[in-house]
């Protein structure tokens, strides 16, 4: 009785309270840490700023309330910082999509007045000669072909 006593209370027990503390320690926080991501670490801080706080009787500033109400509710934020961004990003493609169409436009626009230019292709009205303008006009006063476009 006292063999099976000593046997179980010096080698039985202690074994059983390591493999207990084996299993907490190794293997439960192995599954633990795991299971942890960088969302509930980030979630954690303000907690553990919060309690620190209290326990050491240290004021908090506002700024770090906000900081961990920012941290706290990190899923909120980051969707209006990406709506915010996004919507920044729409306003620069508007506007590069505008000035395309305008540089499109005025290449259209060019393209059809140098074939408005060409005098190959004019096609005769009558059989005698070309009359003469009553007076020349000055190259000032003539009308720009290319609406928006300045010649020099």
């Amino acid at each position: 009785m006292w063999k099976q006593m000593w046997r179980t209370w010096t080698i039985d027990k202690p074994a059983a309270l390591g493999e207990w503390l084996w299993q907490i320690l190794v293997v439960e926080l192995a599954a633990l840490l795991d299971r942890l991501t960088l969302r509930k670490v980030v979630a954690l801080i303000p907690v553990v700023i919060v309690i620190a706080a209290y326990l050491h009787r240290i004021p908090i500033s506002p700024e770090v309330m906000l900081l961990g109400d920012v941290l706290a509710y990190i899923d909120i934020f980051s969707v209006i910082l990406l709506l915010s961004l996004f919507s920044r990003a729409a306003t620069v493609l508007a506007a590069v999509k505008q000035t395309v169409d305008q540089i499109g436009a005025a290449l259209h626009r060019l393209a059809i007045a140098l074939r408005r230019g060409d005098g190959r292709h004019r096609r005769t009205t009558g059989g005698g000669p070309r009359k003469q303008p009553a007076r020349e006009k000055n190259e000032d006063e003539d009308v720009a072909i290319v609406p928006g476009l300045a010649w020099v």
